[in-house]
């Protein structure tokens, strides 16, 4: 069988694997007698996958063939599971406990196990058992069992331990059956019960029970229960609290949940409230170690009367995001070295405070920075191994070689975590580990050293057997055979020996090195390695082919951006071989596939088309023409000419109230001379940039300097620099260090908004542009109209937007002259110009009269009334309110409809048919509603009926038509049929009524239609009531196979079709 293929090597757990692209497995004889191709490390990982196949599989790799030996490579053991920490509950229903161990090794390990230190004897009647590598105890007890458990895997290349695991037994034994004394407590003092939890391992959670289970107490604010103790606290005392309490203690082991009960504690509380300060009962230790990544929980309770609330801080640093804070529990999740410090908690009420504060330490088991890895030396040489661990305490590294302690002897050192041989021999070869190890914990780093004795071997990496080289240029021809020690190295040409000259140079690892080659160069070069193992040599032909030259290079140029360029290359080559062209931009190569869209190179010669250049785009292109066996290339110079670079630095000084001065750094010109500037500016109260005046006007582009004019006083400013030239603007500078200009005089006049028909005096507030400077403010001036003195008053703070004059002598709707200013530090702005203010209104005295109200339609009715006179209301009237409520309703229920301005009716919608109303009047103004006017009533009607005429017909004579329909009857509790209503297209002819007995209308009076084709008809039941005021325009009808009509109804209308004759045209009904 054969493996064929292109592809890669992973390891897995199984060994080393193959994944490629279309690999395939194909009946094949092949037995070669070597190896070609691959280094050992190759060779390695072949014969340990085809170890998982069957030996004599061959590999095929492209060039290589290489068959797996009957014999496959052999290495020392390594874990691929360690034994673990392990807790086993006494009591337990499990008769054993399983301590894992598994290792990788070829030949396979062989194990043992030690218990503290000492070998277990695993016989066949022990209650030590050993099934593959795990270790199973039968009946553990913690007499005989608990310990520390420590894996040995060896095979012939060597031995490993494993990290030591501990085996301990967990337990929670009764309470104590002594009865417990009662507690007397005063209400509103704290009081804690001790729980004293019974021998347990490893720790508990607490709960506590009130008189019986399952009544939990819950933990609040007022009471906690500690987990480090199970104590409960209670801060302030109830007279509830009374009853027994029982500490609930409970034990999690794996799979096992054990509870206990404590005996219970009686209370009695004794009447003596009275409130004290904060006292921490439950305290935190003064320093809690803690280890990296795990989580941290501090406890802080207070008695007190009130309940102290609890607080948490960092005193050497901020507060961490980790923490999760709850009151009595400070918790930190997964822990670092950045949470050490030293935590305050504090207690607090209204009577005082207490703290307590304690250190977090933070500790860190080993963790590997540097590890060794197998590693094959050749005999006689030197090794160095370093191994690196950090963690708080220091770790220290020991070593140990097959299991056993190593210390420096003859040609070892051993200093701390480096390991050093010297001179190397076939017995230092073995399985190596070092070990770092603190108080937290102990890790293990393992590697295998091969010390290789071979004599040179070119099989796996033979020389080239044909090495082409161009003429004139220079060939590199490595000679590496696999051997150990290294090999001494001689070349030769035939028979004649190399030696280093002008043109040959061999190097120390034995590579050969031709320059200037020539014809005369060609033949067989020939590599010799020796070494005291024995010798070797491997043989390859040297060919000289035609230089490759470049014979159309390209040209510098100059374009502008978003301009297009073609790039020429042309050369020639050895036509035996093929050539390809490769660019790159200042020494990078150029990535085509990025490139978005900007590069495209020609499909048969080197040419380089660059579209839409861009400034990035400017550079030194180098063409690279390039065979197998040499390259020519050529460079030239683009220049891309664009809008300048951003200026750089921008400062601001010589700040003044209205103007400073700018100065800046020039930016990249692109090419093109700079020849001008812009300044732009933006305030804190605007994100939009704006263009500047300066001085001068226009700022050359030779210029780094100039000022800035026109600013607003004491604002906030950014400015920015932008260059342009004849190819346009270009990017703005990075904005400049914000600045504020200097306080002016007095601000500007604020904008006055002061009409109004009361006091306060309302004012729209000065803009920050015109504020000018600090300590900002309004004077607001005012008196009676008609009156001398004018009254002063200061209004603080640029926010503030009204002013409230109280007076009680003020006559409501007296007028006021009004007239505001602003001030700052520097002094007051001018006044605003003088605006009429009144003083507030009071609600109209008198009550509209004559109140009607006519039902006009089942859900409308009108209702009129005669004014109040303007004398009675104090202020403006602003309209009036109907209310209107149902019979059997109160008047707080009305629905209100309000008029605008001095009507004197109303048409109200909405109502139920037939229906009671009570309707009122009221005057209104800014200041509220007036007395009502006395109460009318209104009865709604009945709905109109909703059945339509029916059988409608119709028929043409000349320019008359003939409509004839069935009559329509009133139910019940529906409004009587009272007539018909005809109607015609808008504007054509007037509405003809038909008295209720009429069913037809034989014929209709002439109309002028202007297009037989599109009639409009209504043919309604008609109400008492103002037609003409609610009749709505006819819709225009198109006849479309159906004439569609509409029946109308005072305040409602139906659409229904109609048959129409046949022989009329077919239109579709529009609106």
């Amino acid at each position: 069988m054969v493996l064929a293929g292109n592809g890669r090597w992973c390891s897995h757990s199984q060994g080393w694997a193959v994944l490629t692209d279309g690999v395939r497995l194909s009946p094949r004889s092949f037995s070669p007698p070597r190896c070609w191709g691959h280094p050992t490390k190759l060779k390695r990982r072949v014969c340990c996958f085809l170890r998982k196949i069957e030996a004599g599989f061959s590999l095929f790799f492209p060039a290589v063939w290489c068959q797996a030996q009957s014999g496959t490579r052999s290495y020392g053991p390594v874990f691929e599971e360690q034994p673990a920490h392990t807790l086993f509950p006494e009591g337990s229903a499990e008769e054993k406990v399983t301590l894992g161990c598994r290792a990788r090794a070829n030949p396979p390990a062989t194990y043992r196990w030690k218990m503290n230190g000492t070998e277990l004897r695993l016989e066949p009647d022990s209650r030590y058992r050993l099934v593959a590598g795990d270790l199973v105890i039968s009946n553990p007890t913690k007499a005989k069992d608990s310990g520390s458990y420590q894996c040995v895997a060896s095979n012939p290349r060597g031995t490993v331990v494993s990290r030591e695991a501990s085996l301990r037994f967990g337990f929670l034994q009764e309470f104590s059956a002594e009865e417990r004394d009662p507690v007397r407590i005063t209400e509103g003092w704290g009081v804690m019960f001790t729980c004293s939890p019974p021998p347990h391992y490893p720790g508990l959670s607490y709960r506590w029970l009130l008189n019986e289970f399952p009544n939990f107490i819950p933990a609040d604010g007022r009471r906690f229960i500690s987990q480090t103790t199970g104590n409960l606290y209670i801060a302030k005392t109830e007279a509830s609290d009374t009853g027994n309490y029982s500490c609930f203690a409970t034990s999690h082991i794996d799979f096992i949940t054990k509870s206990v009960f404590s005996p219970l504690s009686g209370v009695f509380p004794a009447a003596d409230v009275r409130q004290f300060p904060p006292s921490i009962k439950a305290r935190f230790p003064v320093d809690t170690y803690a280890l990296t990544g795990q989580a941290v929980t501090l406890e802080c309770f207070a008695f007190g009367n009130p309940v102290p609330r609890i607080k948490w801080r960092k005193l050497d640093g901020p507060q961490s995001s980790k923490w999760i804070g709850s009151e009595p529990l400070l918790q930190i999740q997964q822990a670092g070295f950045e949470d050490e410090g030293t935590y305050e908690c504090e207690a607090e009420n209204a009577k005082g405070r207490d703290t307590h504060q304690g250190r977090i330490i933070i500790h860190a088991q080993p963790e590997w920075l540097d590890v060794i890895s197998d590693t094959e030396a050749d005999i006689g040489s030197d090794l160095r191994w370093s191994c690196v661990a950090s963690g708080k305490p220091r770790p220290t590294v020991r070593w140990l070689r097959d299991g056993q302690p190593l210390t420096s002897q003859n040609r070892i050192e051993v200093r701390g975590g480096e390991l050093r041989f010297s001179r190397l021999v076939q017995e230092d070869s073995g399985m190596y580990q070092c070990v770092a190890e603190n108080k937290h914990g102990t890790v293990y780093a393992s590697a295998e050293l091969t010390v290789q004795a071979l004599a040179p071997d070119f099989r796996l990496n033979p020389v080239k057997r044909l090495i082409p080289a161009a003429r004139s240029g220079k060939v590199i021809i490595p000679c590496q055979p696999r051997a150990a020690p290294k090999a001494t190295v001689l070349w030769t040409k035939g028979t004649e020996l190399l030696v280093n000259s002008s043109r040959v140079t061999i190097t120390a690892d034995g590579t050969l090195i031709l320059q200037n080659i020539s014809k005369s160069d060609e033949g067989k070069y020939t590599c010799f390695a020796e070494n005291p193992m024995g010798k070797a040599n491997s043989t390859g032909i040297l060919s000289v082919r035609d230089a490759t030259k470049i014979t159309l290079a390209p040209s510098s140029a100059d374009i502008n951006v978003g301009e297009n360029l073609t790039l020429q290359c042309h050369a020639s080559h050895d036509p035996t071989m093929d050539l390809t062209f490769t660019w790159s931009l200042d020494d990078f190569p150029i990535d085509f596939d990025k490139s978005e869209g900007h590069y495209r190179r020609a499909s048969a010669i080197g040419d380089l088309s660059i579209s839409n250049a861009q400034l990035r785009h400017s550079g030194r292109y180098t063409c690279t023409a390039q065979t197998v066996v040499d390259s020519a290339s050529e460079s030239a110079t683009l220049t891309v000419r664009g809008p300048p670079g951003p200026p750089g630095g921008v400062v601001v000084r010589d700040i003044g109230d209205t103007s400073v001065q700018l100065s800046w750094s020039r930016g990249f010109d692109n090419h093109s001379p700079i020849a001008r500037y812009l300044i732009e500016a933006r305030t804190l109260l605007s994100s939009q940039w704006k263009q500047m005046r300066t001085n001068p006007v226009n700022i050359e582009g030779n210029a780094e300097t100039a000022q800035v004019v026109n600013l607003i006083p004491w604002m906030d400013y950014e400015f920015r620099v932008l260059a342009s030239n004849i190819l346009g603007i270009g990017e703005p500078s990075l904005p400049s260090s914000k600045i504020r200009t200097k306080e002016a005089g007095g601000p500007d006049e604020p904008e006055a908004d002061l009409s109004g028909p009361r006091l306060p005096l309302c004012s729209q507030p000065t803009l920050r542009d015109y504020q000018n400077g600090d300590g900002f403010g309004y004077i607001v001036s005012f008196r009676r109209k008609g009156s001398q003195a004018w009254l002063r008053a200061r209004v603080p703070h640029a926010e503030s937007l009204h002013f409230v004059y109280r007076n009680e002598s003020i006559a409501p709707y007296t007028p006021f002259e009004v007239k505001i200013k602003a001030y700052n530090r520097k002094g007051e702005g001018p006044e605003s110009l003088t605006a009429i203010v009144y003083s507030a209104e009071e609600e109209p005295k008198a009550a509209p009269y004559r109140v009607i109200a006519k039902s006009v339609l089942s859900s409308e009715m009108d209702v009129s009334w005669e004014p109040v006179e303007q004398g009675e209301v104090t202020g403006v009237l602003l309209g009036y309110e109907i209310r209107y409520w149902k019979d059997g309703d109160k008047e707080e229920a009305a629905d209100r409809v309000r008029t605008a301005g001095l009507v004197t009716s109303a048409h109200v919608t909405g109502l139920n048919p037939n229906t009671v109303y009570h309707v009122s009047v009221r005057a209104y103004n800014r200041a509220g509603t007036g007395p009502p006017s006395p109460s009318t009533n209104v009865t709604t009607t009945r709905p109109p009926p909703k059945r339509p005429p029916g059988n409608i017909s119709w028929s043409f004579s000349g320019s008359t038509v003939s409509i004839k329909w069935d009559p329509v009857v009133a139910k019940a509790d529906e409004s009587a049929v009272t007539g018909y209503k005809v109607r015609s297209p808008s504007g054509q002819a007037p509405v003809h009524l038909l008295p209720s007995r009429k069913d037809s209308a034989t014929p209709l009076p002439s109309w002028p239609w202007q297009d037989p084709n599109k009639l409009c008809f209504k043919i309604p039941l008609s109400l008492p009531g103002p037609w003409e005021n609610v009749l709505p325009q006819c819709f225009r009808l198109r006849l479309w196979n159906w004439l569609f009509l509409e029946l109308f109804f005072p305040g409602m209308s139906l659409w229904f079709p109609c048959g129409i004759p046949s022989g009329i045209p077919d239109f579709p009904p529009s609106p």
